[in-house]
């Protein structure tokens, strides 16, 4: 509880005053009269008059004239100081993250850059990875080290890694154990296993460097409860903690924003008699800019300043950026007197850094005084000051004045393409595509090039107002100008053509792509499959997946959504099985597929597909919320995601929301409400405080997600408001709006509020489309709340209106007829699922299915003989289905002799047949057979999904090999398949039963740390578990957990 209150204690301003005056005893620091000052200039919230706001236009008014007067006859000196950077170099523009701020498409535009600078942080990380695993020349690398670390990170070995250990003869000396941790630490879960063995050999004793490199290990994978652990054991082992210790944990505390723990590490570094270096403090420095929280970190740079330890202009020009965002002038100021005074950095290149900052932040009256304070000193300008202001100007929506700035630099021969570039994207930020263009065609007339990044954005606005032919104009003029598009630009074309369907000219630009030696990256890959969904364009979309595949470029979860609802909408379901299959195959950390179909602890069918009948299952339906092409700066989206991501309280979220300066547009809020949604009552908050914001409107997408929002919240009064109030603002309220509520309402079981607003859209003149009948169909097939005769009559209805079901909904639907023994109809269903496209093999294959899960058996045999046409087909689908069935009766011999007969006649085992054998020798604690499954599975290329590592998991608890199921869930964490919903409530579950709920306390945090909703049968089990192992005040702490997940969720408590 005591780091709890020392985290609660940063949430406000007054407390971060009291830590400091904390910090100032420990540290004996005395602030600078400038830094008292500027505490004292900081704005207070007051009522805004007139008379004051025209006080303050008048006087900017009169400001700017005095720079435009210093900017039109001062003195221009090239800045030639070789550590100085200039401002036309556009890789520092990038690296401080201004173009990211530009509007629209200005993003795309710069995103082939971002990726290039991004592949170079990779070839860095890899180079350091390399030497962390002992591959450079700082490690020794010898055969002894090389022995065990092959031992060690061998996790597929049938003999343990212990054993091996154990069985080799290898002595270890911590030097041995150090170099050998640094080489696993990609897989801390195998470097903890030999981290505890090591500790156990007689003879062996930890030391400060195996600790710190266990410590480094454990803050990379964010397992803080590990860290805290291995810091009690070198206190009971009085291992001592070096200047390297305590740096280490300040970084790993930092880089995961648990800023109360960085600094009291920091302020115990201090206690245990070891004084801070440059390094710790730039890592303190790092972590509170990054949190925002400049106050502080200004606090611990004044220190610095005091001991003159010297810091990397790198981070002063953090510090800088941070306070300018902050409005705190007067530190900006005193921290640029310090670089010059203390650091000896030139005045000039000071003042560079500090006009650059106030020009990032949007603080245009400060960086104006700036420029009028090197008139003053007498200090010649530095061309590229110019640049900064119009950027700034453009940002700032103050078109007039930098168009102004830019007649100066006319006359005084300053101008480039990247000033013109930088004018059209501030009047496409104001959606003035005309005035673009205008000055777009006086660029030219006047002898410049415009650079591939204007004609792109322009591309991309033309295209996007369906002014395609003009659009291609440009693009073959960039061409005939001899200016080399570069991918982002060639995507732009592709995405003009595919939106007109002129998809053969898609192909001919894509296929250029390799002629020119520009190889397509994910993102390229990805608004051209989106583009092709929205024509509809399987076939093509189809030939894309096969290209992205064979290039080894990683496909997301995201994009199979796409394509899947593309294909469901046509009726395809032949290629949304080959779309499904592929991501089987593909993407080992996916969580759809066989895997959340199967409950292991019932014993149910591992169903190849998603079951989103569980109501703590949460997934936006591609259908009902319409994704938008990005239009919008990434640094905007990760900023605001930040402020509704803290544990700040609405006010401050809310004062923090109004500092920023990120210009809101529809697709940017639905984006950040989409990344906001475990967040549900800040996200809420967010939504209600953006409509009020000038020249912002809501539109119908925005308000489809924050509905979604307040059903997933079970916040079904504020969910109706939101659809009130959408009704009120006359925003189109549409067939998907009516979907997401009936969703909403049918996953908790409030099946008849389901079917009442079902009647209520209905009655509105709406007609109901596949997704509102198939999820009010689900909800009425679900165990709490089933009403079985309504879904079959919703079921008829729904295809008489010529609506056609997804194999998702067959697979419920069918599964619930046979259930409550509704034969006649289920197979009436399959014998009419061949009038709506579906093949006689698959639509038989359901039903079987179905059967085998409700464990009618013999009737699925029965069907199975009595079908006679595609037998053969028919039998390799269902083979999995019947397996599992044969299984469940305890029939193995048949089980395993329909695998053998599977195997004659070429026909592989799926991953299904493999999974249900592991999981019956598990039950029989027939350990060795399983294991052995598991393994002949892995060799037969057949690669294990999310269910068979639950059921190993499951297998291991109930034999009672708990390291064992911890170790495979490490596995799964680190190496996929990612663990859903149902692994971790099996296991949650197991670790209760076997009386450990402390253990599975952890877990629900770890559930919501990955994006994972815990149920409420989650925290009851837990909550019950504790009670019975005598830790009352541990199930309290819950209980406190399940109202904090609640009121986070939740607007109206």
């Amino acid at each position: 509880m005591e780091k709890l209150i020392r985290f609660q204690m940063l949430n406000s301003r007054s407390r971060y005053k009291l830590f400091n005056n904390k910090f100032s005893k420990v540290g004996n620091l005395h602030l600078s009269t400038a830094f008292r000052s500027s505490k004292l200039s900081q704005p207070k919230k007051t009522q805004k008059c007139s008379s004051k706001n025209e006080e303050e236009t008048s006087s900017m008014a009169s400001l700017f004239n005095q720079i435009t007067e210093i900017l039109g006859v001062g003195n221009i000196t090239p800045d030639e100081t070789p550590s100085a950077i200039s401002i036309l170099n556009p890789t520092y523009v990038r690296d401080v993250g201004f173009n990211q701020e530009s509007p629209s498409g200005m993003q795309a535009v710069c995103r082939n850059a971002e990726e290039s600078v991004l592949m170079k942080k990779e070839e860095n990380l890899s180079v350091s990875d390399d030497v962390k695993r002992g591959n450079g020349v700082e490690f020794d690398v010898s055969p002894v080290v090389h022995e065990i670390t092959q031992i060690v990170r061998d996790e597929h070995s049938v003999v343990s890694m212990e054993e091996r250990l154990e069985n080799s003869g290898i002595r270890c000396e911590p030097g041995i154990v150090e170099k050998v941790l640094k080489r696993c630490f990609k897989v801390p879960h195998l470097a903890l296993r030999f981290f505890k063995w090591v500790k156990e050999r007689e003879g062996f004793c930890h030391n400060t460097e195996t600790y710190n490199t266990m410590l480094y290990i454990a803050g990379e994978s964010k397992n803080f409860w590990l860290v805290e652990e291995l810091l009690e054991e070198m206190e009971e082992k009085s291992c001592n903690k070096d200047i390297k210790t305590w740096t280490l944990l300040i970084s790993q505390y930092g880089k995961a924003k648990l800023m109360g723990k960085a600094l009291s590490m920091f302020e115990e570094m201090r206690r245990y008699g070891i004084e801070p270096d440059a390094a710790a403090y730039k890592m303190i420095i790092s972590s509170l800019c990054n949190a925002k929280n400049c106050e502080l970190a200004l606090e611990f740079f004044k220190e610095m300043v005091q001991k003159e330890i010297a810091l990397d202009l790198t981070m002063c020009k953090r510090l800088l950026n941070c306070l300018a965002r902050s409005g705190n002038s007067v530190a900006v100021h005193s921290v640029a007197e310090d670089m010059t005074r203390v650091f000896q950095i030139p005045e000039r290149e000071v003042y560079d850094h500090v006009l650059r900052s106030f020009c990032i932040s949007g603080r245009i009256k400060e960086a104006l005084e700036i420029i009028r304070d090197l008139k003053n000193k007498e200090l010649s300008l530095n061309p590229g000051y110019f640049e900064i202001l119009v950027k700034g100007l453009c940002k700032a929506d103050r078109m007039t004045d930098a168009l102004e700035i830019v007649d100066i630099m006319k006359r005084r021969q300053l101008v480039t393409s990247d000033v013109y570039g930088i004018l059209i994207s501030g009047y496409l930020r104001r959606n003035d595509l005309s005035k673009a263009l205008d000055l777009f065609k006086s660029m030219k007339e006047s002898g410049y090039f415009p650079t591939t990044s204007t004609y792109t954005e322009l591309m991309q606005r033309l295209f996007r107002l369906n002014q395609y032919q003009k659009g291609c104009e440009l693009y073959n003029e960039m061409l005939d100008n001899g200016i080399e598009p570069d991918i982002v630009a060639i995507t732009a074309i592709i995405a003009g053509h595919v939106q007109q369907n002129h998809i053969s000219e898609a192909w001919k630009v894509f296929e250029s792509m390799e002629e020119k030696g520009i190889r397509p990256t994910w993102k390229s890959y990805s608004v051209f499959i989106k583009e092709l969904c929205k024509v509809e364009r399987t076939g093509e979309i189809l030939k894309v997946l096969n290209k992205m595949q064979a290039s080894k470029v990683p496909i997301r979860d995201e994009v199979f959504d796409w394509v899947m609802s593309c294909m469901e909408r046509k009726g395809e379901m032949n290629n949304v099985e080959k779309v499904k299959q592929m991501q089987r195959i593909l993407t080992s950390h996916s969580q759809v597929g066989e895997a959340s179909g199967n409950n292991i602890a019932s014993g149910e069918d591992p169903s190849l597909e998603l079951n989103h009948n569980h109501p703590e299952i949460e997934r936006t339906d591609c259908n009902l919320i319409e994704p938008f092409l990005r239009n919008y700066s990434e640094h905007d989206l990760q900023q605001v995601f930040r402020i509704l991501s803290s544990p700040m309280n609405w006010c401050l979220m809310q004062e923090a929301l109004e500092k920023c300066s990120v210009q809101f547009t529809p697709e940017l809020v639905l984006e950040i409400l989409r990344k906001c949604s475990l967040q549900g009552k800040a996200a809420l908050l967010f939504f209600s405080w953006v409509g009020k914001q000038a020249g912002y409107q809501h539109t119908t997408e925005t308000y489809n997600m924050a509905i979604k929002i307040a059903g997933c919240g079970k916040d079904f009064k504020h969910m109706r408001n939101l659809f009130y109030e959408m009704r009120r603002r006359g925003c189109s309220i549409t067939p998907d709006t009516w979907a997401i509520m009936i969703m909403q309402y049918g996953r908790t079981g409030l099946t008849e509020i389901a079917l009442r607003t079902f009647s209520e859209m209905k009655s509105n003149g709406h007609n109901p489309t596949a997704s509102a009948y198939k999820y009010l169909i689900i909800s009425l097939c679900g165990k709490k709340g089933r009403k079985a005769d309504e879904a079959i009559k919703l079921f008829q209805e729904m295809i008489q209106a010529g609506q056609i079901p997804d194999k998702e909904l067959l697979e419920i639907y069918l599964s619930c007829l046979c259930e409550v023994g509704k034969l006649v109809e289920a197979r009436s269903c399959t014998d009419s699922l061949s009038k709506v496209g579906y093949t006689i093999p698959l639509s038989y294959s359901l039903y079987v299915r179905a059967l085998c899960q409700a464990g009618r058996l013999e009737d699925a045999l029965e069907m199975i003989d009595n079908v006679e046409t595609e037998r053969s087909t028919l039998e390799h689908y269902v083979c999995g289905s019947v397996v599992h069935g044969l299984l469940q009766k305890g029939r193995l011999e048949e089980a395993l002799a329909k695998v053998g007969s599977m195997k004659k006649t070429g026909i592989c085992p799926t991953v299904h047949v493999y999974t249900s054998l592991i999981a019956h020798f598990f039950k029989g604690k027939q350990i060795e057979r399983a294991l052995e499954i598991f393994e002949k599975m892995k060799q037969e290329g057949c690669q294990p999904t999310v269910v068979t590592y639950s059921a190993l998991i499951q297998g291991y608890m109930n034999v009672g090999k708990v390291v064992e199921a911890w170790n495979l869930l490490h596995q799964m964490k680190m190496k996929g398949p990612v663990p859903d919903f149902k692994t971790y409530s099996m296991f949650i579950g197991c670790l209760c039963k076997a009386g450990q709920s402390e253990e599975a306390m952890k877990l629900l945090s770890e559930m919501q740390e990955n994006g994972i909703v815990p149920s409420t049968v989650n925290y009851r089990a837990v909550f019950f578990g504790l009670n019975r192992e005598g830790k009352q005040d541990l199930a309290k702490i819950v209980l406190q957990q399940k109202s904090a997940l609640r009121s986070k969720r939740k607007l109206l408590i």
